[in-house]
């Protein structure tokens, strides 16, 4: 059955992303239930010149994942996924890069500046490329309403299709156990962390201690690791569950995050008179100023670290939630079919 295989892998490299398995195995149920009926009336099961035959008859795999696509407007199914293909390649392969690599250096060395020569970079680069998809738009414009299809179905050849690419790897049962290894290593740091603030201060552990900020968030960052550590564990006793990595993610996300505002929020509320939210000189140095600079320094540093970590958050619980709404939608579309598979 390779060269069934390999039938199916072509067409679902034209296939929408979100919809490609779905739709591959019904093809691949079609195409089975095909084979198995012809195999069942000869006796005997099929040489590759017969189910090349029969993969002849089914078509050529650009055109029947066209036929799975929603109608276009200006241009078919059949050959929007082409044009889609052709249209990235031209755009972001070859557009991009000359714009990048050649045309912008030789603006800078005209110009001599950089503001100007972006400016201009940039605007010949969105002419460009408006050009390039006007034409290419056409092209396939011309050939949707004249119906001109190159022969495709008739020329085509199924022991001509590509050979069939090693699957994707699906996450290991070592990597899972690793990641519950280092999350109970960071756990156990933690844990050592106040009686032990060298490991989080290093050699500023001689002149600089905690605030009482710090000892109020202690207990919301460790429930995080564990939180971390029984999200794993689920994760790889429980494989089957697959709405929990992602709804579990966002959720930990959305936690931090309240957990960083909160501080972001009593640092910036803070007396600037006294302005030490995170650590602060220890009792008894010889050299209070010096330690002192150090301590603001350290302040800083932290209260940075903090709102990038928050606004890199930000941007990832709204992946996640689209992520997640998607995965309910591809499960709500494998319902529907499920259901309509059963009537029939």
């Amino acid at each position: 059955m390779e060269l069934v295989d390999r039938y199916l892998q072509a067409v679902r490299f034209w296939l929408p992303k979100g919809q490609q398995q779905d739709l591959t195995a019904d093809l691949s149920e079609d195409l089975h239930s095909q084979i198995e009926e012809k195999e069942s009336e000869l006796g005997r099961s099929l040489d590759e010149q017969e189910i090349s035959a029969i993969l002849k008859r089914c078509g050529n795999p650009l055109l029947v994942a066209g036929r799975f696509r929603p109608q276009q407007y200006l241009i078919g199914p059949a050959l929007y996924p082409i044009y889609e293909f052709v249209l990235k390649m031209v755009l972001l392969w070859i557009l991009v890069p000359i714009f990048l690599f050649i045309v912008g250096p030789v603006n800078l060395a005209n110009h001599g500046d950089w503001g100007i020569a972006i400016v201009h970079t940039m605007g010949a680069l969105w002419s460009g490329a408006f050009g390039a998809a006007a034409v290419i738009t056409l092209v396939f414009a011309v050939i949707e309403r004249t119906q001109t299809r190159l022969g495709l179905d008739d020329k085509w050849n199924p022991r001509s299709l590509p050979p069939l690419q090693k699957q994707e790897r699906k996450p290991s049962l070592l990597a899972a156990v690793c990641e519950i290894g280092f999350g109970i290593a960071g756990l156990i740091w933690l844990l050592l962390v106040p009686h032990n603030p060298f490991l989080i201060l290093g050699p500023a552990a001689a002149f600089l201690k905690a605030t009482p900020l710090l000892h109020t968030i202690y207990v919301p960052i460790l429930l995080l690791g564990v939180i971390g550590i029984v999200r794993s564990m689920i994760i790889l006793v429980r494989p089957h569950w697959t709405w929990f990595p992602p709804s579990s993610q966002l959720a930990n996300t959305l936690f931090t995050l309240v957990i960083l505002r909160y501080i972001i929020k009593i640092v910036t509320h803070a007396p600037a008179s006294a302005w030490q939210p995170f650590v602060m000189v220890a009792d008894g140095i010889q050299d209070p100023v010096h330690a002192a600079k150090i301590a603001a320094v350290v302040n800083v540093s932290i209260l940075v670290s903090l709102a990038s970590a928050w606004l890199g958050l930000c941007i990832a619980a709204v992946v996640q939630t689209w992520q997640l709404l998607r995965y309910f939608d591809k499960r709500a579309i494998r319902g529907e079919r499920s259901v309509r598979l059963q009537t029939l």
